[in-house]
């Protein structure tokens, strides 16, 4: 009987652990079709993006007008002139998901003409892993071009799915019950 009590425990402190470290995916703005040439500054994108705290291995989710957009992934010179001629990737066909394999700035702007322009891009700013794991920004393909200011707070609904923190503490509660 004392033997299958241990074997719940370490079984319930694993699923702690792993749920912990979940990745998420953002709906990026929030909402589907939020890629799209705002109407003010308040509905800039990168206010979205820095109210979200953004890790390695989670994943931006966009849902867009397919006819008439699309989603370029530049460098921060691309980013700040608008240039469309050569990003580090394309994404068409109404929707994209782009995992954030880094820490430090992403860059991405419209890929319709004048888009970027009037307002349709967005910076989003990936922490790095406390952790340790190896992963640098100096290492990776794609260029970190610093400083950037992380985001400070969560948004509420811009978290579409594997959420762990919340299943954490599920589960954190349960152990915690079990042993008094």
């Amino acid at each position: 009987m004392a033997s299958s009590k241990k074997n719940l425990y370490a079984l319930i402190l694993i699923t702690l652990l792993f749920s912990l470290s979940e990745a998420k995916d953002f709906l990026v703005g929030g909402k589907t079709n939020a890629w799209k040439i705002p109407s003010s500054s308040s509905e800039s994108l990168n206010q979205w993006a820095e109210s979200n705290r953004f890790k390695i291995g989670d994943s931006l989710v966009w849902k867009f007008n397919d006819e008439n957009d699309s989603v370029l992934q530049v460098t921060r010179e691309g980013y700040e002139s608008c240039n469309v001629s050569n990003p580090i990737a394309t994404y068409k066909g109404g929707s994209a998901n782009i995992k954030l394999e880094r820490s430090g700035p992403f860059y991405f702007i419209s890929g319709e003409n004048g888009h970027c322009e009037k307002g349709q891009k967005l910076i989003v700013v990936v922490l790095s892993d406390r952790r340790g794991s190896g992963i640098s920004p100096a290492s990776s393909p794609m260029e970190f071009e610093g400083p950037a200011i992380a985001p400070t707070s969560s948004a509420p609904g811009s978290v579409v799915t594997r959420s762990g923190f919340m299943g954490g503490f599920v589960v954190l509660g349960c152990l915690v019950a079990m042993f008094f």
